[in-house]
C-alpha cells in the first residue's frame, strides 16, 4: 500500500444546520444523502455551466465536530471561500479554510485502517482508494497505522494518470471548461436527477441532446513526454491540448468531432501520441484513429 501527501489540495470546512442544503443547492453532486465516512464529486459553476473549481466532499460525525469538508485544488481555495460566501447572504453558515493546518493523503494500492482524521473513499473511481484529512504534520504517523509506505505526489500523479483521471489545471482548465470535457459525468461528478444548481440548465441540455464534443482522453506516447499545455495537433489543424503524463501514458483534452475517422496520426510538441482507453469511459471514442492498447 502507497500513501502521499498531496500538496496541491487545500481544505474548506461548511458548518451550520442549513450547510447541507446550501451546498446541495449550489454543487453538482448530491450532498443531500451524504453521511459521514462517504464523499461525493462535485463543482462549482458559472451560472453559464463553466467549472469554477471541482472538489471531493466529505462530512464528519457530530462526535467529531460535524461540518462538510471540501477537498479542493488549494489554488482555487479563495476563489472557492468568495463564491460560497456571495451566495451565503444571510444564512447560519461558517465557511472557513482549513488549508494552513490540515493537508489531503492519498492511499492506494491496498486496503488498511485508521482512527486518525477524516478517512473516505475517492468517490470518483475505486481504484484511485482512500484520502484522509490529517494535520500535516503527522501525515508519516497516519501512513505507518494504515500499514502504507509513505512516498511522493508524483507517484500518486503516475497513479492517477494511468487510470486515466483528470486533474484540473493540467487536463482541463477551470473557468473554461464544462464538466462534461472533464468527464465529471463519467466518474460521478454530476447527479442528473437532483434539482436545480448554479449552471445545471446548461449541464442539462449537453447530456440530453449528447452533445459533449470535447473530452479529457486517455493517450500513449513512447519514450519522451510532450509538455503539458501544448497543442495536439491532426496534420496542421489544433484539434485540443496535451495534459499530465506519466510512464508512457498521459492525458489530452480533445475535440472528438475533429478526429473522427482521421487517417493523419495525433502529435503534441513534435511527438506522436495514440489515443487509448479506460474502463469507465462510456462515451464513443472516435472511431478511425486506432486505440493503444
Amino acid at each position: 500500500m502507497k500513501a502521499a501527501l498531496l500538496p496541491d489540495r487545500g481544505i474548506i470546512k461548511v458548518s451550520g444546520e442549513p450547510a447541507r442544503g446550501f451546498l446541495n443547492n449550489l454543487v453538482t453532486s448530491d450532498i443531500g444523502e451524504l453521511t459521514p465516512g462517504g464523499a461525493r464529486y462535485g463543482a462549482l459553476l458559472t451560472p453559464q455551466g463553466k467549472i469554477i473549481s471541482d472538489f471531493i466532499v466529505t462530512e464528519a460525525a457530530a462526535e467529531d465536530g460535524g461540518g462538510f469538508f471540501l477537498d479542493c485544488p488549494r489554488a482555487l481555495v479563495r476563489t472557492l471561500l468568495e463564491r460560497l460566501n456571495l451566495y451565503k447572504l444571510r444564512a447560519k453558515i461558517a465557511i472557513e479554510d482549513f488549508s494552513e493546518g490540515l493537508g489531503v493523503m492519498a492511499v492506494w494500492d491496498g486496503a488498511g485502517t485508521t482512527e486518525s482524521g477524516l478517512v473516505y473513499p475517492d468517490p470518483r473511481l475505486p481504484a484511485l482508494g482512500l484520502r484522509v484529512i490529517v494535520p500535516i504534520q503527522h501525515a508519516g504517523d497516519v501512513a505507518k497505522e494504515l500499514g502504507a509506505t509513505l512516498t511522493d505526489e508524483a507517484a500518486y500523479d503516475a497513479h492517477r494518470v494511468a487510470l486515466a483521471v483528470p486533474r484540473g489545471g493540467l487536463d482541463f482548465l477551470y473557468s473554461d471548461a464544462f464538466p462534461h470535457d472533464a468527464d465529471m459525468d463519467q466518474l460521478g461528478g454530476v447527479d442528473f436527477k437532483k434539482g436545480c444548481y448554479v449552471g445545471q440548465e446548461v449541464v442539462s441540455r449537453v447530456e440530453h441532446r449528447g452533445s459533449a464534443r470535447t473530452r479529457v482522453v486517455p493517450v500513449r506516447y513512447d519514450e519522451h513526454a510532450p509538455a503539458p499545455g501544448i497543442p495536439v495537433m491532426l496534420g496542421e489543424k489544433s484539434v485540443g491540448m496535451m495534459g499530465s503524463s506519466a510512464d508512457g501514458k498521459g492525458l489530452a483534452l480533445l475535440r472528438l468531432d475533429r478526429i473522427d475517422r482521421a487517417d493523419a496520426p495525433l502529435v503534441a510538441g513534435g511527438i506522436p501520441i495514440r489515443l487509448a482507453s479506460a474502463d469507465w469511459i462510456r462515451f464513443e471514442m472516435p472511431s478511425g484513429v486506432k486505440a493503444a492498447s
